[in-house]
């Protein structure tokens, strides 16, 4: 299930609803990310996410779609905030099932990649600076690269 949302989340609550609904499978991974409070030019105070709506939705389908034919997944859960977040806030959660946990793992990761650098999700640090668009980090799109 995709999510594109304002509201913070619950990470107790996604878990036990991977675990609840995962069909027997004996792994469950998750990830959950928090707005940095600093970037390679200093201090952040926080983030504005735009995107665009049905396009966003559409996109990360499609990565879950990619994920699936890759590995044995059960359940995937995919959970992106927007709008105005303050430094330390949740901004994402990504949770998948699958019989083992190598697969699990691997499709975590992979969506995760795919979040960095190619959803449909604009990115604008605040800082003393003033408002800077945030593009992905070579180091995010080599991560990318090698699936």
């Amino acid at each position: 299930m995709i999510s594109i949302q304002h509201e913070d989340f619950d990470l107790n609550h996604e878990y036990l609803q991977l675990r609840d609904c995962n069909d027997g499978d004996g792994a469950i991974v998750t990830f959950s990310g928090l707005v940095r409070d600093y970037n390679a030019d200093g201090s952040v105070s926080g983030l504005f996410l735009e995107h665009y709506p049905g396009m966003t939705e559409k996109s990360l389908m499609d990565i879950c779609v990619q994920a699936r034919a890759k590995w044995p997944l059960g359940q995937i859960r995919i959970i992106h905030r927007i709008g105005q977040l303050n430094a330390n806030e949740q901004i994402v959660f990504v949770g998948v099932t699958s019989a083992h946990r190598a697969a699990a793992f691997s499709a975590a990761e992979f969506i995760m990649d795919y979040l960095k650098t190619q959803a449909p999700i604009w990115k604008q640090e605040h800082s003393a600076k003033g408002p800077k668009w945030v593009e992905a980090k070579d180091s995010d799109v080599t991560a990318a690269n090698k699936w």
